[in-house]
């Protein structure tokens, strides 16, 4: 059979064509990507510094504010442009000005109100302001407006810290003891506890599962209805059993009592224990399947070379066994952890008070008090914790391959 060479620009035209189909076919999947995935992250990540509220409605003074230094004492420089913009203005964009320099001083709203009904008695001396209230003429007052100056800042990422930007000593805290830290915190907390009972459930059940036949570890696999269950139902059911389950007269406390172990209801709703308890429930299947195709694919013959070189069990355990599991492991608690630090439902149906995690609080401040640049600067943190995680999680698997090579 005869081959008939064709000429390399048809030939090349020929692989261009099978080239942008390829590209035609990835399009709509990247295009998707970018609207359900960089553009909200992209929203995120802008929300999260803009400050744009204040330029927008009293530009002239957003101005004077750039050129002040924040330490000085606030003359007609400020308050001219100031009263200029305050004529300009119209009502609702002042209404977002005051609702922006609310969330740092809760007084500016009824100064900026005031100040606008009084507009007509203001020409921008000191003299008039302080006859309308003497706080127009602090520091602090000034100062506040100068962080509010953007269009985009470090205040919302600093208060989600509980810090502040100080135009005298510089980063300081906030006074107000540790507010969104310790929730911060608290939800680091809980995600590692999560992580750490999931490790210490599915390491043993991995183990007795692969010591078993794969048609055995199958059928293991359907009966351990505790382990597949969380996949097949929805998260609000799940934390919905579990509220009947643990609730004063619920399954849990009225078989105890039945069977005398304990003589009045125990309380395990509402607060942290029901919460882990929860998210252990929920969160095991990520920790186990991991798990369970890593010990799988570990070389056994390793294992047996070391006891019968006189290795004893826990030296094989440690130096030969769990080097091969670990990236397995590894995986595992991180998507555990890396999930539980996002979850909302299950805190906010069985946790208290002192058990929201942060996802709360981004939901309360998206929808409630509509305040989107510190919910939005809350989830860059945990972005950034996220990112942190991963690229360590990389960087170390990265160092365990070269290191077997």
């Amino acid at each position: 059979m005869t081959m008939i060479a064709l000429p390399l620009p048809v030939a090349a035209r020929k692989n261009y064509r099978a080239l942008w189909r390829a590209y035609a076919l990835m399009a709509p999947l990247v295009l998707f990507l970018l609207i359900t995935f960089v553009g909200p992250i992209a929203t995120l990540l802008w929300r999260g510094v803009a400050d744009t509220e204040l330029p927008d409605a009293l530009p002239q003074t957003a101005l004077a504010l750039k050129q002040w230094d924040g330490r000085s004492a606030p003359d007609e420089r400020l308050l001219q442009p100031f009263a200029q913009d305050l004529r300009a203005v119209s009502s609702k964009d002042l209404a977002a000005v005051a609702r922006r320099l609310s969330y740092e001083a809760p007084q500016m709203r009824a100064m900026l109100t005031a100040a606008k009904r009084s507009v007509d008695s203001l020409d921008g001396s000191a003299q008039a302001f302080a006859t309308l209230d003497p706080r127009w003429l602090t520091k602090e007052t000034w100062q506040t407006f100068k962080r509010a100056t953007g269009p985009a800042g470090s205040f919302h990422v600093l208060s989600a810290l509980d810090l502040k930007h100080d135009y005298n000593e510089g980063i300081v805290s906030k006074g107000e003891e540790g507010l969104y830290r310790s929730i911060l915190l608290r939800t680091f907390a809980i995600a590692a506890a999560t992580t750490v009972i999931c490790v210490l459930l599915a390491f043993p059940l991995c183990s007795f599962l692969d010591r078993r036949t794969p048609r055995t570890r199958n059928l293991l696999l359907l009966l351990l209805l505790l382990i597949l269950l969380p996949f097949w139902t929805s998260i609000l059911v799940r934390t919905t059993a579990w509220m009947v389950l643990l609730q004063d007269n619920g399954v849990v406390n009225t078989t105890l009592m039945y069977l005398g172990i304990i003589d009045a209801p125990m309380r395990l709703l509402y607060n942290r224990f029901g919460v882990i308890l929860a998210l252990v429930h929920v969160m095991l299947p990520f920790m186990v399947f991991p798990l369970l195709s890593a010990m799988q694919s570990s070389n056994k013959l390793l294992i047996q070379a070391a006891y019968s070189m006189g290795a004893r069990p826990v030296f094989t355990f440690f130096r030969v066994y769990l080097p091969q599991v670990l990236p397995g492991l590894a995986a595992g608690a991180l998507m555990v952890f890396i999930v539980t630090l996002g979850f909302y439902i299950t805190p906010a149906l069985i946790g208290g008070p002192g058990d929201q995690m942060i996802s709360y609080y981004i939901a309360q401040f998206t929808t409630g008090t509509l305040n989107w640049g510190l919910a939005s600067a809350l989830g860059i943190i945990l972005l950034a914790v996220t990112t942190l995680l991963y690229l360590i999680q990389a960087r170390l698997a990265r160092g365990r391959s070269q290191g077997t090579h």
